[in-house]
């Protein structure tokens, strides 16, 4: 897992994490550093009117040259700038450090392209290299000076790069070290509730499927969440409820099968052993192997049984769905049963709608159906009692009911009857009944897409009843 979805997660979460927080660094770097500019500019700006009003005087004759001078170091080392001032042809005339003094002395013409814009009351915004009197890169700021609407010079104020660029390293210092620090503890935080909320519970949840692929079927996922991961711990437990279930009847069955077949195989042979040891008389043998005759049809019938039920389970069996006759199934299935129906006594009465009535069903099947019925309901009802088959057309289907007054079935064995092997009668021991018969019923009648259920009748009798659809 952590090699996997983990990891995935992980490199994920931290990619965006990352682009994110470098994005938002990026950009805050970006707008302090316009910002920083701006508030420079804003700044000098406002230095320069009172500078310019002490060039104006300067230039008038009202202000000596150490007065001058004395003004411009005093702004100077307030703005950490060295400023010059210079005449409307571009020669300086006076500065804030001494040291600069020889570009006066020297007659030197520092402005010569900006000229244009500054006499047209323009500022100048520019970084330049004065390698001859700095030694290193200046931010350089020119502001014209008027009198009377006459352009009469400019104020020149140089700033370091590297001094106007301390600040905002700091700054930038604090923005990136705050990104990086932000990144580890979104990382942390992720890392956390990855394992918490997904990891640790997909581990749970493959460490219970594993025990179930090793046949722990009592195995849980115990997960308290409302989220998906909840949702799929709760889907995941209820199919290892199912199959634990399935298992259950799975054991059931086996044993079942195993004690129906155990039983006649244990019957003939210990007959076939009684006649051959010859503790059996031979005037009595004809006898024996009429009963051991029996139980071989028994488990001729318990395994055909299974055969059908695997069959249908499994897909195998194709039902040929065509039109048939159900009142003449009905007919001849009633007939096969005759020679039982004498022996009890019984009194048969068949209600059919109509002399045909037709249905969508695969005839083999549904005779299969029919037979398995009424031999359920001579199975059970009493000696002398009363059978009724009936079918009755209700729109677009045909319902088809056999009823016997026998015994009521109780609540318990109407939630089994149709379970595999499950007999009414709790010792086991019925010869005549491999409780197959309404399984397969209800398993065919699934297949053609109809339903059959049971209930009883009042003041006695149970009544099986099946849909079929009309043609």
């Amino acid at each position: 897992m952590k090699k996997g979805l983990f990891s995935k997660l992980m490199i994920a979460f931290i990619a965006i994490i990352m682009v994110s927080f470098v994005m938002t660094a990026a950009f805050l770097s970006y707008w302090f550093e316009g910002y920083y500019f701006k508030q420079r500019e804003s700044e000098l700006l406002k230095e320069s009117q009172f500078i310019k009003y002490k060039a104006i005087q300067y230039l008038n004759g009202n202000l000596t040259a150490d007065e001058i001078n004395e003004t411009l170091t005093y702004i100077g080392n307030y703005l950490s700038a060295d400023i010059w001032l210079v005449d409307n042809y571009g020669y300086v005339y006076s500065v804030s450090k001494s040291e600069h003094k020889n570009l006066i002395a020297t007659s030197k013409q520092i402005v010569t392209s900006d000229l244009k814009e500054l006499r047209q009351n323009k500022t100048v915004d520019k970084t330049e290299k004065y390698s001859q009197i700095f030694a290193n890169p200046v931010h350089t700021f020119e502001i014209p000076i008027f009198s009377n609407n006459v352009f009469k010079g400019a104020i020149m104020m140089h700033t370091s790069i590297n001094e106007l660029k301390g600040p905002l390293k700091w700054v930038y210092k604090i923005i990136w070290v705050s990104a990086v620090f932000a990144i580890v503890i979104c990382c942390i935080v992720i890392y956390y509730l990855s394992q918490r909320i997904i990891i640790k519970p997909l581990e749970r949840i493959n460490y219970v499927a594993d025990k179930i692929s090793r046949g722990e079927v009592e195995k849980r996922v115990d997960i308290n969440s409302k989220d998906e991961i909840g949702e799929l711990a709760k889907s995941f437990n209820s199919m290892a409820d199912s199959l634990e279930q399935v298992e259950k009847n799975r054991r059931e069955f086996i044993s079942n099968v195993s004690h129906e077949i155990r039983s006649p195989i244990t019957s003939i042979k210990g007959f076939i052993g009684g006649m051959i040891d010859g503790v059996i008389p031979p005037e009595k043998q004809n006898y024996y192997l009429s009963v051991t005759y029996s139980e071989i049809q028994r488990l001729t019938r318990l395994v055909n049984d299974l055969l059908d039920l695997s069959a249908i389970d499994s897909g195998q069996i194709k039902l040929r769905v065509e039109k048939v006759d159900i009142n003449e199934v009905i007919r001849l299935c009633v007939i096969k049963f005759e020679t039982r129906i004498n022996e009890k006594k019984l009194k048969v009465d068949v209600l059919l709608e109509n002399d045909k009535l037709y249905v969508a069903a695969d005839k083999d099947k549904i005779t299969q159906v029919v037979t398995n019925l009424i031999d359920n309901a001579v199975k059970y009802v009493n000696d002398e009692g009363n059978i009724k088959i009936f079918t009755k057309i209700k729109g677009e289907k045909v319902f088809v009911s056999i009823y016997n007054n026998g015994s009521s079935i109780s609540e318990y064995d109407m939630k089994h009857m149709w379970d595999r092997f499950y007999k009414s009668d709790k010792s086991r021991t019925s010869k005549i009944s491999t409780g197959l018969g309404l399984p397969i019923v209800r398993s065919i009648l699934t297949q053609l897409g109809e339903d059959i259920w049971v209930e009883n009748k009042k003041p006695n009798g149970v009544m099986f009843t099946f849909t079929l659809k009309r043609i």
